[in-house]
């Protein structure tokens, strides 16, 4: 199959692109730079220069199928940018894809779409998304969605995979910021790390990219999560010790988190302070329960995890 990825040079797009590079599939993927050319063409991909604010049907060509995970995933940075990235972009990836001839968009999404500072249990695709959340990253990514489920045609099917807590080789997120805390000492938990949480491993979400070019509904959004549920302390100690690293006990509640990245975005925004603040975002996504069911991708897409949370533990430490 020809295919055509965004976002391949980052964590998710990255290993899609490779997963299906090996498979012997037809790899092309959005590059923005010369660097971004050489880590393409080391996956077994073709980079195709143009980004998320210029692509064209030209730049997508023949492709039958497109894996849409470029984002704004960052947690501080201009006002704008979420809106740029990730509600422009996908609106206009979609109008390229489908002035070429695409059959399939697959969009790579979030729960973070329904995050309106709740606590998420027993959640499935039927719960509202949050186009109006108080965190940019939320509303941008909902309406994102918003705008794949009305592009979806009978010649152009759209589907929507939400992961969760993506974690594994290659993380070029969550890993390296706990390394850093941990190293420098900045590390805290909030309400002692117990919130619970469902989670993704890489490999299981690229299986559902895999199934999702042939399989679900269009217009359909699906949660792709591993077996189980665990707290925030149990998964991100878990990882750490992968990497021989041992997170302090500290804590804060929650409520202190709260305000304090309340101020913090305040005065950083009103005085143009360089660095990052803790944000509100990623002091409520530490401290709200986020369970989630898969149901949905198991019945309609055929989706079951192709690798254990300990399986992944121990892929990683060996890694």
């Amino acid at each position: 199959m020809r295919i055509f990825v965004t976002g391949a040079s980052g964590f998710v797009g990255g290993a899609a692109a490779k997963h299906f590079a090996e498979q012997g599939h037809d790899v092309r993927a959005m590059s923005r730079s010369e660097k971004s050319d050489a880590k393409i063409r080391a996956l077994g991909a073709t980079p195709v220069r143009c980004d998320l604010e210029d692509v064209t049907e030209a730049h997508i060509g023949d492709a039958e199928a497109i894996v849409h995970c470029a984002a704004f995933v960052e947690q501080w940075g201009p006002i704008d940018a979420w809106k740029r990235f990730n509600i422009d972009g996908t609106d206009r990836m979609l109008k390229a894809s489908r002035e070429a001839g695409a059959r399939r968009f697959i969009h790579i999404s979030t729960e973070s779409v329904l995050w309106r500072g709740q606590h998420l249990r027993g959640v499935d695709e039927t719960y509202p998304r949050a186009p109006n959340s108080p965190y940019p990253y939320s509303w941008t990514k909902a309406r994102a969605e918003e705008l794949v489920e009305q592009a979806n045609a009978p010649a152009f099917q759209t589907i929507i995979l939400r992961p969760r807590f993506i974690w594994g080789p290659g993380d070029t997120t969550l890993l390296p910021v706990i390394k850093q805390m941990a190293a420098s000492g900045q590390w805290q938990w909030i309400n002692n790390g117990q919130n619970k949480t469902s989670t993704t491993h890489i490999a299981n979400l690229v299986h559902a990219i895999g199934l999702s070019l042939t399989k679900g509904n269009g217009g359909q959004a699906y949660f792709i999560l591993d077996d189980g549920v665990r707290t925030m302390k149990e998964i991100i100690s878990a990882i750490a010790a992968t990497q021989n690293v041992t997170l302090p006990d500290r804590s804060v509640p929650s409520w202190l988190a709260d305000t304090v990245a309340g101020v913090m975005e305040t005065t950083w925004r009103t005085f143009n302070l360089k660095g990052e603040p803790l944000t509100r975002f990623a002091a409520m996504i530490m401290s709200r329960d986020s369970v989630l069911i898969d149901a949905k991708a198991r019945r309609e897409m055929g989706y079951a995890p192709v690798i254990s949370v300990d399986e992944g533990l121990r892929q990683l430490k060996a890694a």
